[in-house]
């Protein structure tokens, strides 16, 4: 399983943020832009990283997602 970086992880926690903040109200284009932009951002650095360890950018950005969405149980 790929390794992505802390802050590959906390950007895409942002994102997570900005959209569920986007979609809590009615649609408009101001505020959709920081969960666009967040989302731009994350997708920028998960090329970056992949580009700079070799890690594959699919299989990077997945390890990102199941890391956020869908963390382990603490034992």
């Amino acid at each position: 399983m790929a390794k992505p970086s802390d802050e590959l992880i906390r950007l895409f926690r942002a994102a997570v943020e900005a959209q569920a903040e986007a979609t809590s109200k009615p649609y408009s284009e101001e505020g959709w832009a920081p969960w666009l932009a967040a989302a731009e951002t994350f997708q920028r650095a998960v090329t970056a990283e992949a580009e700079a360890t070799g890690e594959g950018r699919a299989k990077l950005e997945q390890a990102v997602k199941r890391i956020v969405l869908h963390p382990e149980p603490a034992e």
